[in-house]
């Protein structure tokens, strides 16, 4: 077996140098010249088991770390909604004692104010998470915030532009989470 010098390139051995450059430096510690060739074998054989043996332990070191990744983010997305719904518990909370008081005071105006007190205080929650409604009335129409459900003519709206809204839509952040339901304005009748 002839080893070549560290010091030289050869372009067919590749990748394969710095493994071969370690066997070699081994093979002269463990003065090769005095060794016969089965026991050279053996210590490349315990080289090769060692090596096997970190590779498996890299990659199920690996393995798991995906896996342990994969599970976090499961979990960040299953509870990524908690902080939102423990605001929303609040006004949940608002609307039981709205419809309470109404219901033992007999009247309905205290059930009423207490109604938009609770649909004011939603709003806020709802700004709070960034989810903010789609303005839409007097308003160009836009295939990708409103959903048109019916055409008129109107002489107070031109044409193209959304002159009432049977449904209010919703943006989270930049993404529209449902679109207002709206009608478009024809512009005046002939």
């Amino acid at each position: 077996m002839s080893k070549q010098p560290k010091d030289e390139f050869n372009p067919d051995s590749g990748a394969e140098n710095s493994a071969n450059d370690s066997i070699f430096e081994a093979m002269d510690n463990d003065a090769v010249g005095t060794e016969s060739p089965e026991q050279i074998v053996d210590l490349l054989e315990q080289q090769v088991a060692e090596f096997r043996d970190r590779e498996l332990k890299a990659q199920a070191e690996l393995e798991n770390f995906r896996k342990r990744l994969l599970r976090d983010t499961e979990q960040q997305l299953k509870y990524a909604v908690v902080p939102f719904v423990r605001d929303l518990l609040e006004v949940v909370d608002n609307l039981n004692r709205a419809t309470d008081a109404a219901t033992a005071s007999g009247s309905t105006d205290s059930l009423v104010s207490g109604v938009k007190l609770v649909q004011s205080q939603l709003a806020t929650v709802l700004g709070k998470h960034d989810c903010r409604p789609i303005v839409s009335i007097g308003q160009t129409f836009n295939p990708y915030h409103h959903q048109a459900i019916s055409q008129q003519p109107s002489t107070e709206f031109a044409a193209g532009i959304v002159m009432y809204e049977t449904s209010v839509g919703y943006i989270l952040h930049d993404r529209v989470i449902r679109p207002s339901m709206v009608i478009v304005s024809t512009g005046p009748a002939t």
